[in-house]
């Protein structure tokens, strides 16, 4: 069972099964940039008492770009050796690609508008963190993102690997994989929700 899905609805009639309720989702923290931006957004000290985590978010950063990146650096880690991986498929409508990457940054998870893109416009997006606590498994990154740019824009669904069995506790959203000037805008909102049980 998908947690991105059982946070939609019910497809039990297509064979996917039933959902979790709607309490298997708890709030862990909110972050809302109301009146200013920030170069980054952090949710520290994680509850390891879930199964899986789950991020949304609805936000723009000033990189120049239309529809930019951005990352999760786990456990303020950047060290050499704690490598993230990604595999990615992408459409805009018009034409689709895929691709992969590695690094040390930070594991790419989905993207926002930029300051390319119309004004007013934030892209949007979900994650699942997949057994999160859990200190036998490499950690799992899943993610659904796009944006609509007034008739144009993209959708992207990701898959990251962060290679290190330490649990998470803690993760850092960066923008433009951290490049100095590059900020999440005002009004730009992310939530870290924790999802009981077992997917």
């Amino acid at each position: 069972m998908s947690p991105i899905l059982d946070s939609i609805g019910s497809v039990k009639a297509y064979g996917w099964g039933s959902f979790s309720v709607p309490n298997s989702f708890e709030s862990i923290a909110t972050a809302s940039l109301s009146s200013t931006s920030s170069a980054t957004v952090t949710f520290s000290s994680i509850p390891q008492t879930y199964a899986h985590l789950q991020l949304r978010w609805t936000a723009r950063s000033n990189e120049a770009s239309s529809f930019p990146d951005f990352y999760a650096k786990v456990n303020s880690s950047t060290t050499a050796g704690d490598y993230y991986y990604l595999h990615y498929a992408q459409g805009d409508g018009s034409q689709a690609n895929a691709g992969q990457s590695n690094g040390t940054a930070g594991v790419y998870i989905g993207r926002v508008a930029g300051s390319g893109a119309n004004s007013n416009v934030f892209g949007v997006g979900v994650c699942d963190i997949l057994d999160y606590a859990n200190t036998s498994k490499n950690k799992t990154f899943r993610s659904l993102t796009g944006f609509d740019n007034n008739g144009n824009g993209d959708v992207v669904l990701l898959s990251g690997l962060y290679i290190k069995t330490t649990a998470i506790s803690s993760i850092e959203l960066i923008p433009a994989n951290n490049a100095p000037s590059k900020s999440f805008q005002q009004y730009s909102h992310f939530a870290l929700y924790g999802i009981k049980g077992a997917a």
